[in-house]
């Protein structure tokens, strides 16, 4: 049998299997119950977070009130002759949306409603939009329209407000990492806690994002997947490397600190991609320092949770955020600079000394010590 990715797998296919989206998921549940289903929804948020899902589960729970296996999987492969699913990226065109409107005139053949569902819509030309526009002003009863974008801004004022409109936000590091813990086991698979944490943060609020990491894990055909494997497949930075840099500049050691972005860069590891690295483990050092071990304003596990308070405590509130200026500041400058290299060591130089610029400072401001001559 041809391989499934796991994204399409483990879908979800019931208002309560969604994952990150709950409030969405019982508002359209109750919205069927007491029998207020609107005529047009406007699914908005960034990609992979449970739109078209949600769109599909919404339509098979207004057109398979009974749950049939046969109508369910139609509607989700979408193959459904009640629920059509247009991608608007390639169907833009003002003559499609005529097709689409013509074809509405005509009832379901088995469900309640003919439900179209518009992936991408603001993809519509103008033209398509305004034909559109005129369905969706008075539509026929047994007409829904499911539209879903990661643009809401390109859509018109005109569109959206005629649709519900419902915000998917980004799924949390550890819902992701909840749910890709559970696939590992399903699939018989084994991974340490940090390298779920990493997928589900490298998934950036995206659920597809971060189940498409783990594809390209499982596809390397080991069993135990670890922290390393992912960091030489997608030529990530070795945290432990970076810990060990980290480590230097607190402790004020310009040669380590060299010597660790050597062999970073030895590694393959872009100069940008090293002070995006810094940059991400400042801020959690910072938030670590400031919040305590407990906050939920990092996603960490909790191994690496202990490991990162410890760093925080070797450095001063003020000192981090001033290294999180300066690396900030380098990686724009590395974009047209002649001489990258010179740059990033000079800047992590510069990070390993920020204590004894600090102390130089203040003792300049304090002015000239007692007992010497000015």
């Amino acid at each position: 049998m041809a391989y499934t990715a796991l994204a399409r797998k483990h879908r979800s296919r019931t208002f309560d299997t969604v994952i990150g989206q709950e409030p969405i998921a019982k508002t359209l549940q109750a919205a069927i119950d007491s029998d207020r289903v609107h005529h047009a929804y406007l699914f908005i948020g960034t990609r992979g977070v449970g739109k078209t899902s949600m769109a599909r589960i919404f339509a098979n729970e207004l057109n398979n009130p009974d749950h049939k296996d046969d109508i369910a999987n139609a509607v989700f492969s979408g193959q459904d002759t009640d629920v059509i699913e247009i991608d608007a990226a390639s169907h833009n065109k003002v003559e499609e949306a005529r097709e689409l409107i013509a074809n509405s005139a005509y009832r379901p053949m088995r469900g309640h409603y003919k439900i179209y569902i518009i992936d991408e819509v603001h993809m519509l030309s103008t033209a398509a939009f305004n034909a559109l526009l005129k369905t969706m002003e008075e539509p026929p009863e047994h007409v829904k329209f499911i539209l879903c974008t990661t643009e809401a801004h390109k859509v018109p004022a005109t569109i959206q407000s005629r649709c519900q409109r419902f915000d998917f936000r980004n799924i949390p590091a550890p819902r992701i990492a909840e749910h890709l813990s559970a696939l590992l086991d399903q699939e018989g698979f084994k991974a340490d806690q940090e390298l779920v944490f990493t997928l589900a943060r490298l998934g950036n609020g995206s659920m597809r994002d971060g189940l498409s990491l783990l594809d390209r894990l499982m596809a390397s055909g080991e069993k135990q997947l670890t922290v390393q494997l992912l960091e030489e497949l997608l030529g990530l930075p070795d945290r432990t490397i970076v810990g060990e840099l980290i480590d230097a500049i607190a402790g004020g050691d310009p040669a380590t600190v060299l010597r660790a972005t050597g062999q970073l860069l030895s590694k393959g590891t872009a100069p940008e991609q090293v002070l995006s690295t810094l940059l991400e483990r400042f801020r959690d050092l910072m938030v670590l320092g400031a919040c305590g071990v407990d906050t939920d304003l990092v996603e960490l596990s909790d191994d690496a949770r202990k490991n990162e308070l410890e760093r925080a405590q070797q450095f001063d509130a003020a000192a981090i955020v001033h290294m999180i200026a300066l690396c900030e500041s380098v990686q724009r400058a590395l974009k047209s600079s002649p001489a990258p290299r010179a740059l990033i060591d000079a800047c992590m130089v510069r990070l390993a000394m920020t204590e004894k610029i600090a102390d130089l400072t203040a003792l300049v401001q304090s002015g000239t010590p007692s007992g010497k001559k000015s």
